[in-house]
C-alpha cells in the first residue's frame, strides 16, 4: 500500500521513542536502597513480615522488558543469580497464575495478568482522564469514531472509544474500552509497532500470526515490517480495510514527559463516506494536534516549543 507523501508535514518533530508497560518496583531494590517497610523499619529477611517468595516472583516478572519480551529458564536464572531449579519452580507457579505464558519454543512471555494490572496502573494515572475530553471534541468536530489504545504483546487494548453517532458515519464492530484487536491490521497496532526498539519488534513480529481480517490485511511479515518503517518516518498510520472491509482509520502516538509513546489515538470511517486519501490529507493534520494535546497534558513538549 502506497500512501507516502499524504498529511506528512503536520507531523514533523515525532521520532523513535519506545514505552514501557508500568511495572512493580523490585522490592529487593527497595532494600538495597535503604527503603523502608509500612511500619517505617528498614525491610529485613529476618522479619517475618517480609516475603522472599514474593519478591523473587515480581523480580522474575521484571525480567521481561521491551528489549527482552521472551526469556528461558537459563535467561531468567542467570539474570536474578537463582538455580535453574529454583527459577523453574517459581516460573511454573506464575504460569498456573497466569502471570506468565510458554511459546512453543518452551521459553515464556509476560501474560495477560500482568497486562490487567498494568493497564490498571494506566488508568489509575489518568490517561483515560486526560484524554476524553479530547477525544469527544475530535469526534463532534470530525463527526467519526475516536479510540485510545495501548499495545500489550500482538494486540491492542482500548482504553476509550467515543462513538459517532451521525448515520453512516461508523461501522459498529462492537468494540469497547477492554477490547482486543491483533496488532498487525488496525492503525493503533501498527502505530506502536512501529516506535518499539528494533530488536523487541523483530522478536514480536517473528512471533507474530499475521492472520486475515479485512481484504488488505498484511499477511507478510516482510511487508509489515516495510510498512512499520513508512509508519515511523511519517509519524503516523492507517488502516486500509485491513481490520474490516470498506473501514480506514488513521492514527497518531501519545507521549509521556519522557517523550516514550504509551498510547495511540485514532479516528475510524466508512470508506463510503471518505476515502482513504481525503481521510489522511484532511483530518491527520486535527488527529495529530489532539494527540499532542493529550500528550502536553502527559508533560510532552515537541522539539519544536
Amino acid at each position: 500500500m502506497d500512501w507516502k507523501g499524504w498529511g506528512r508535514s503536520s507531523t514533523t518533530g515525532f521520532r523513535k521513542d519506545t514505552w514501557t508497560m508500568p511495572s512493580v518496583r523490585r522490592t529487593h531494590s527497595a532494600r538495597s536502597n535503604g527503603g523502608t517497610d509500612l511500619a517505617g523499619s528498614p525491610p529485613s529477611l529476618r522479619d517475618p513480615r517480609y516475603s522472599q517468595s514474593l519478591e523473587r516472583g515480581l523480580a522474575i516478572l521484571e525480567c521481561f522488558t521491551p528489549q527482552s519480551p521472551v526469556l528461558g529458564i537459563a535467561d531468567i536464572a542467570d539474570e536474578l543469580g537463582m538455580s535453574r531449579s529454583t527459577t523453574h519452580r517459581y516460573v511454573i507457579t506464575l504460569v498456573a497464575l497466569g502471570y506468565l505464558d510458554q511459546g512453543a519454543s518452551r521459553k515464556y512471555r509476560l501474560g495477560l495478568r500482568v497486562t490487567d494490572l498494568g493497564i490498571s496502573v494506566v488508568n489509575s494515572t489518568g490517561l483515560r482522564d486526560h484524554a476524553h475530553a479530547h477525544l469527544e471534541e475530535l469526534c463532534d468536530r470530525m463527526s467519526y469514531t475516536a479510540s485510545l489504545a495501548v499495545l500489550d504483546g500482538s494486540e491492542i487494548v482500548y482504553l476509550d472509544r467515543v462513538r459517532s453517532f451521525r448515520r453512516g458515519r461508523e461501522i459498529d464492530l462492537g468494540l469497547q474500552p477492554g477490547s482486543r484487536l491483533p496488532a498487525h491490521c488496525t492503525a493503533i497496532g501498527k502505530l506502536l509497532l512501529a516506535y518499539l526498539p528494533d530488536a523487541a519488534q523483530r522478536d514480536l513480529i517473528a512471533s507474530m500470526q499475521l492472520t486475515k481480517h479485512g481484504p488488505n490485511t498484511i499477511t507478510s511479515k516482510k511487508a509489515l515490517r516495510s510498512e512499520l518503517e513508512e509508519v515511523e518516518a511519517a509519524g503516523f498510520a492507517v488502516d486500509d480495510e485491513e481490520l474490516a472491509p470498506k473501514l480506514h482509520s488513521i492514527a497518531a502516538p501519545v507521549r509521556n514527559q519522557a517523550r516514550e509513546v504509551i498510547a495511540g489515538i485514532d479516528l475510524s470511517a466508512p470508506s463510503v463516506t471518505i476515502s482513504l486519501a481525503e481521510l489522511v490529507d484532511a483530518l491527520t493534520p486535527h488527529l495529530v494536534a489532539t494527540a499532542d494535546h493529550i500528550s502536553a497534558r502527559l508533560g510532552y513538549r515537541r522539539d519544536d516549543e
